[in-house]
């Protein structure tokens, strides 16, 4: 009976059916995609914590000579000078006016033309308009920086005459610009998920179609708005170019748009590009800048994560 059996097995080994066999082939190539998706979506974890990792550890070294408490309560940053001061309060102010200013033109300009593509335009101008806005997402900061210095301030320079040449107010206006597209093609696809019934009812209730789309599609949208107004102020904290460009890059503790200022990320660039030598103190203060920066950044997410979770809506 042993006998019989092992040459029954082996019998039924060599003849497989084919589609048995197409499906061991398949479900093979199955897991090597599932483990190559696994490896990519590693690396960018892993590429994040290396990131942090060695702002952490170049930041260590700059603290073993600069104190955390000048670094953050002194109002000098000169790192380039013999009498060189780190605080990063400086740059901070400089970042969040800019950031500021760039919101103030974004969101409102973004939102309304995230309501108007959702809610008012017609099919063919949708499809027109919202792929010349993503456009503009492809055009170098650069680009806009010099559109800053040698377009927006002159134009500024003729409502308010005492506008210096490098400011806060044209890069900040110029970001904010370069921000709406991001902002309004978020809301926008947050905006068109909101289920045609909740419309419908708020038309059969007598609703006009603008207070359908203030005061029900907005409403219900918020989670994604928020979603866009978050992703424009990390795009606005970390945009370099502009400011660097534009914005006079002299570190002054002051919030007036109407003043040169420098920002963490103009700083940076600027040290980056070879102002002092590597391995200096000097040179060590970017990762502390940057750190900062990163903490700025993920304190936004945080924050905006907490409002998606708290005004989220399932339908």
């Amino acid at each position: 009976m042993s006998a019989s059996s092992q040459i029954l097995s082996t019998t039924m080994i060599s003849t497989i059916s084919p589609r048995l066999a197409k499906n061991i082939k398949r479900n093979v190539r199955e897991r090597i995609i599932e483990f190559i998706l696994m490896l990519a979506a590693l690396s960018a974890v892993l590429t994040t914590f290396a990131i942090v990792g060695v702002l952490l550890y170049e930041s260590m070294t700059f603290f073993k000579v600069v104190s955390l408490k000048d670094f953050l309560t002194d109002t000098q940053w000169t790192p380039l000078f013999e009498d060189a001061h780190y605080g990063i309060m400086p740059l901070v102010s400089g970042t969040l006016t800019t950031s500021a200013i760039a919101l103030s033109v974004a969101i409102p300009i973004g939102t309304i033309g995230a309501i108007y593509l959702s809610e008012f335009a017609s099919h063919k101008v949708r499809e027109t308009v919202k792929p010349i806005l993503e456009l503009l997402v492809g055009v170098p900061t650069v680009v806009f920086g010099y559109f800053a210095l040698l377009f927006v301030t002159p134009m500024l320079q003729k409502i308010f005459p005492e506008l210096p040449g490098f400011n806060m107010l044209g890069p900040g206006i110029v970001m904010g610009i370069m921000i709406i597209p991001y902002i309004s093609s978020v809301a926008e696809d947050a905006m068109r998920a909101v289920p045609m019934s909740m419309r419908e009812g708020s038309y059969a209730m007598g609703a006009t179609r603008f207070q359908t789309a203030v005061k029900v599609v907005t409403p219900a949208a918020i989670s994604g708005i928020i979603a866009a107004y978050i992703l424009g102020i990390s795009r606005a904290v970390g945009e370099t170019m502009v400011v660097a460009v534009a914005a006079g890059q002299q570190p002054n503790l002051t919030f007036n748009p109407m003043d040169s200022a420098a920002t963490i990320t103009a700083y940076i660039v600027q040290v980056a590009l070879g102002d002092l030598p590597h391995g200096s103190i000097g040179y060590q203060s970017i990762f502390a800048a940057g750190l900062v920066l990163m903490l700025m950044t993920l304190s936004f997410n945080i924050l905006g994560h907490a409002l998606r979770k708290k005004y989220r809506e399932n339908y």
